[in-house]
């Protein structure tokens, strides 16, 4: 809670400073923080049926609701913006979650193939990130059911996510070889390279607070000239470097981490903390190089996920008769 709590105070003194718009951004601290909590009350009553209905609840936005784009639906589907990705993740991650949750081999059998059905569902939505996110997820959870220590893929987990990030970054300060910066640039839209460039700009003349959150397209030359632009440079990292420069950075990259340290001393069983700790790094690589955290159900069902995978089932009154009151 401190570390959210300082996320939305830094958005608003940044937004004092520069005028800005942190509303977008204390509307994301509001979900994460109202998923955790639904998450850890519903987690601890139904540990199974809680993530099963939340995996049902992600692959029914992602194909019905259309409208979440930022964009004109004929124009910019879901799963361009990100969001349709993100929710497939976190669907699979919480089936997978809810598989490993139950001892019914059944009942873990239906689960595991809810799992599986976003793969699939990837594929005809046309989002091939969300294919391979749920695929990784799905296959980091088979490999969990193995796994003796969850500190280590944890911290392999947190340099993953670096990695994606630096990545992003390097990309955008032209610090890889030609080669290769032409391999993952021919993986975006034209104009997304151009937009994370713009980015790594302003941060650097605003190192220090920023641009001030929600302005990012107001001094942005590529983002005036992008048709159909929505204003976001489709990086958090790099977004929350040029609205809030290097703080807000470090207080994301502090959020994703305190998750992955609380899967880690969760009294929950290893293959789902692992389970939850993969699904919410697949969808901080596909922050890193999309705008998936801008939408609402995105970081409401990240919230709700950690919630799961932390919570502890309720037990019932474990008092016998003439044991005290």
């Amino acid at each position: 809670m401190l570390l959210l709590g300082a996320c939305a105070g830094w958005s608003l003194i940044t937004a004092a400073v520069h005028d800005g718009r942190p509303e977008g951004m204390l509307l994301a601290v509001l979900a994460v923080a109202a998923g955790y909590a639904t998450g850890r009350v519903s987690g601890a009553l139904l540990p199974v049926a809680a993530p099963c209905a939340g995996a049902a609840a992600g692959l029914v936005l992602a194909a019905a609701l259309p409208g979440l784009s930022p964009g004109p639906w004929y124009a910019a589907p879901l799963g361009h913006a990100g969001a349709t990705a993100a929710l497939l993740t976190l669907s699979a991650g919480a089936a997978c979650c809810a598989a490993w949750a139950t001892s019914v081999p059944a009942l873990r059998l239906v689960l595991g193939a809810l799992a599986c059905a976003t793969v699939p569902a990837g594929i005809v939505l046309g989002s091939a990130a969300g294919c391979v996110a749920g695929a990784a997820v799905l296959l980091c959870s088979l490999a969990a059911g193995s796994a003796r220590s969850r500190g280590v893929w944890l911290a392999g987990l947190a340099m993953a996510a670096g990695l994606v990030a630096a990545a992003i970054w390097a990309v955008a300060a032209g610090a890889l070889p030609d080669g290769l910066a032409g391999a993952l640039a021919g993986r975006f839209p034209a104009h997304r390279v151009s937009q994370w460039q713009d980015a790594l700009r302003l941060a650097d003349r605003n190192s220090g607070l920023g641009v001030g959150p929600g302005r990012f397209g107001e001094p942005s030359r590529i983002t005036a000239r992008t048709l159909l632009s929505d204003g976001r440079p489709h990086s958090a990292p790099l977004q929350q470097a040029a609205e809030q420069g290097l703080i807000g950075v470090f207080l994301l990259a502090a959020v994703f981490c305190w998750v992955l340290y609380a899967l880690w001393r969760t009294s929950r069983p290893t293959p789902v903390a692992l389970t939850a700790g993969a699904a919410l790094t697949a969808l901080a690589a596909l922050a890193s190089m999309s705008n998936a955290l801008s939408f609402t159900t995105v970081t409401a069902g990240a919230g709700l996920l950690a919630g799961w995978a932390t919570a502890r089932p309720w037990a019932g009154d474990s008092m016998t008769p003439g044991r005290g009151a």
